[in-house]
């Protein structure tokens, strides 16, 4: 996808890669007040939840209850992740509108995060692809491929490995595969390289970014990834988020500060800012005491700030 238009889409991972990454649970009723505020802020995709067993993921045993919440409001793309082909069934069966699948590009990642072979991950989404050609044709399917700049574990991970595992990813036929910083290696030349690689050889199938600030590179590797041509974002309020299987990578760019930088950039992403300090209230309101971060819910906006789409989007 081309950035020409100005447009940029900002999907919020807060509610499920946040939530998932810290001790406590969230109540149901302070997660949906979070998502109902967060998309009463402008936010038109949000990973709601994970499709995983609740003995797992504690954090994540309501997800029916948050996706049927959060198909009830208007214009919002409900996403979630799902590890395998059973949990595909139970997202596409509750309604959603897109499921991401990690894929990990070095087999130690793949191994403790999903407990299988990077060639049996390949073979659980061609089978989630043949289920939704049959049988939810409008749902999107994503291939998120893990530590494609970098691996805690694994340590250095070649550009054309990252490369090999996208091409395996989309010949299962998956609608786009997304490149993730989850270890927080990336670097701006490196992420400008591997997008632009991934475009010309996926085209249009080239998903999103989804990078972690571990070494606050995060919006920066978001301006490389801008000038690659990616439209699309992921962020967590608060910047919540991290995976408990790269140790020391810690969460991901804060939602309000990404927004700021696009905006200021002249991309408009159709979020108000101060709408969003309701929903950071109602997310620290369901989590009580957790550090939340993030440079513009504390200084605030400057007064000559104005939205892309008030000066006219680039």
């Amino acid at each position: 996808m081309s950035a020409s238009n100005g447009v940029v889409l900002v999907s919020e991972v807060g509610p499920r890669d946040g939530l998932q990454s810290i001790a406590r649970t969230m109540s149901t009723q302070n997660k949906c007040h979070w998502i109902r505020d967060l998309h009463a802020a402008g936010l038109r995709e949000i990973e709601v939840g994970s499709f995983v067993p609740a003995s797992l993921l504690p954090q994540m045993a309501d997800v029916k209850e948050v996706v049927q919440h959060a198909l009830s409001l208007p214009g919002l793309q409900v996403a979630v992740l799902v590890p395998n082909l059973r949990g595909a069934l139970a997202a596409f069966e509750a309604g959603v509108h897109k499921i991401t699948l990690p894929v990990s590009v070095t087999e130690a990642h793949s191994l403790a995060n999903v407990r299988k072979t990077r060639e049996q991950v390949i073979d659980e989404l061609r089978a989630i692809v043949a289920v939704k050609r049959e049988r939810f044709p409008t749902v999107m399917v994503e291939a998120g491929l893990s530590v494609a700049f970098g691996c805690t574990l694994a340590g250095r991970v070649e550009e054309a490995e990252t490369l090999r595992m996208s091409e395996l990813a989309a010949a299962t036929g998956v609608d786009e595969v997304g490149l993730s910083d989850t270890s927080g290696y990336a670097q701006p030349r490196q992420v400008y390289r591997l997008f632009r690689a991934l475009q010309s050889m996926l085209g249009d199938r080239c998903g999103g970014a989804h990078f972690h600030n571990t070494r606050g590179q995060g919006l920066a590797n978001v301006v490389a990834a801008l000038d690659a041509g990616v439209t699309t974002f992921d962020a967590s309020q608060g910047g919540l988020g991290g995976c408990p299987y790269a140790p020391g990578a810690s969460g991901n760019i804060v939602t309000e500060d990404l927004v700021f930088l696009l905006e200021s950039m002249g991309y408009d992403t159709g979020i108000d800012l101060l709408r969003m300090a309701d929903a950071r209230a109602s997310l620290q309101a369901g989590l009580v005491g957790e550090p939340l971060y993030g440079m513009v819910p504390e200084a605030g906006l400057p007064k000559d700030f104005r939205y892309a789409r008030e000066c006219g989007a680039l």
